[in-house]
């Protein structure tokens, strides 16, 4: 557990003093995936959207069973990651899309996080962050998915270094968040879309960037996660 914890505190920067007041945060409408998908994209780092950040894509649609995320990393340059790394380790220090999910319209104090790298590695995780913001002293925590494919959890990751891009898409059961087979169409939800970029010469230091960008180097900052529904 104390491994979790430390490697969970890595997923940001350090956000002593960190504020967050009522920011306005996007929106997006989901459709079935008979029906079409629900896109979205951003170029804006993290913190405040700043500076530009690599182009990134999330494409997302619905089946009586699972959320379908489209994963597209555009002007890619060095699709770095460790080849050593398995399941649960902490692909997130290289170079990782990400989607924090919630069911439901609060700013959520816990939420699943999910991560995929260029070599289709995947770390899955329930988070919870009663402060909303992971302030300094205050809880912090979470359970790694031990059994991602036996749970349903699914990824699939295509390259194209000619193009500068890579694409994963994964496959989330709905189960995960307490949505019944069948019963997703009028469903609410708050998620945030996020991706870093590092080359080996500046490892450790990342670039953020994020479809809701918060105001901290800190992409667990629950306020700034969108509104989605699913229609």
């Amino acid at each position: 557990m104390t491994r979790l914890i430390n490697t969970l505190l890595l997923l940001g920067a350090s956000v002593t003093g960190a504020q967050c007041t009522s920011p306005h945060v996007p929106s997006l409408n989901v459709p079935s995936c008979d029906k079409g998908k629900g896109s979205v994209q951003y170029d804006r780092s993290v913190p405040n959207g700043e500076s530009k950040f690599p182009l990134t894509k999330v494409d997302l649609c619905y089946t009586d069973k699972a959320i379908n995320i489209t994963f597209t990393a555009l002007e890619e340059v060095n699709y770095f990651y460790n080849a050593s790394y398995t399941t649960n380790d902490p692909i997130y220090l290289y170079e990782v899309m990400e989607a924090f999910i919630y069911h439901g319209t609060a700013d959520p104090t816990s939420y699943f996080e999910f991560e995929v790298s260029p070599n289709n590695i995947t770390w899955q995780a329930f988070i919870y962050n009663p402060s909303k913001i992971r302030a300094p002293g205050a809880p912090f925590d979470g359970g790694p998915l031990s059994m991602p494919l036996a749970d349903g959890l699914l990824a699939s990751t295509v390259l194209d270094k000619a193009a500068g891009s890579w694409v994963s898409q994964a496959t989330l059961p709905l189960g995960l968040f307490n949505v019944d087979d069948g019963t997703a169409k009028g469903t609410k939800w708050r998620m945030n879309f996020l991706r870093t970029v590092v080359a080996p010469a500046t490892f450790p230091d990342q670039g953020l960037g994020a479809w809701s960008p918060t105001n901290q180097s800190n992409f667990h900052m629950t306020p700034f996660f969108g509104h989605v529904s699913f229609v």
